[in-house]
């Protein structure tokens, strides 16, 4: 991934900004209702509910709003069926893009999504065409400001299974693990540091360099992307380098 600023800092700042709109309460009470009718009810048996419910935790969201999203999704009360769909594409520079989206109408969503690769220089492809550059993962940040060294956290972080940690990653250190080890070693992470995010991702298995004139249409594309109300993650291999960042204002 390099020493650039690439997809997972730039996803932290984005989650940032999204954080102060009201579009968040939607998107999480959409994975309430969706893990609970996938897992149950109940988050202790039911991890993916219990990161949702942390989701509405942290963006102050009332309980009643958790549990009627819950109820919809077991069945109590009635609510819209949701799918979960993935698009995939390419942004300008040949860049990758993979988007999931949580909707409640497929074609609306599809025409809004091609919409959207298209008036910004890119390209929906067909299923499977970028898939294959990604691959699963734990994720898990933790500002450099709030560790005592770098050496404190990748130890801490291999002793609990972690697979890598990436330290060029601008304020941040980045971690990354076995989707089914992510858990873990959050848990013994946080006994040590305060966690910024942890969540299952799709993390690049390589990278496409951006250029200056290339690298604001590359993020206009993926920001318009979050934008879309039925969006619920957005990934790409760009990596753009930190003082074109700096040149953009990001």
């Amino acid at each position: 991934m390099g020493g650039h600023s690439h997809w997972a800092g730039i996803k932290h700042k984005k989650a940032i900004t999204d954080s102060k709109k009201g579009k968040v309460w939607t998107r999480i009470v959409r994975e309430i209702t969706i893990a609970a009718k996938m897992g149950g009810g109940d988050p202790n048996m039911n991890p993916r509910l219990r990161k949702a419910i942390d989701d509405a935790k942290a963006a102050n969201m009332p309980a009643d709003n958790v549990k009627r999203g819950i109820q919809k999704g077991t069945g109590e009360l009635p609510g819209v069926t949701y799918e979960e769909l993935v698009y995939e594409g390419y942004a300008p520079g040949g860049v990758a893009v993979l988007v999931e989206v949580t909707t409640d109408n497929r074609n609306r969503t599809a025409d809004e999504i091609l919409l959207i690769f298209t008036k910004n220089g890119g390209n929906r492809g067909a299923s499977g065409c970028v898939a294959w550059m990604f691959k699963p993962k734990g994720f898990i940040a933790i500002k450099k400001e709030d560790a005592k060294s770098e050496d404190a956290v990748i130890e801490a972080a291999l002793d609990a299974g972690a697979e890598d940690v990436v330290t060029n990653a601008g304020d941040l250190y980045e971690i990354y693990t076995a989707p089914a080890d992510l858990d873990k070693v959050k848990d013994a992470l946080a006994k040590k540091f305060p966690i910024v995010t942890s969540e299952q991702i799709q993390k690049p298995e390589n990278s496409v360099a951006v250029d200056e004139a290339t690298a604001p249409k590359v993020l206009k594309l993926i920001e318009q992307m979050e934008d879309h109300d039925d969006v619920k993650n957005v990934y790409a291999n760009f990596d753009i380098p930190d003082q074109i960042l700096a040149k953009l204002g990001s």
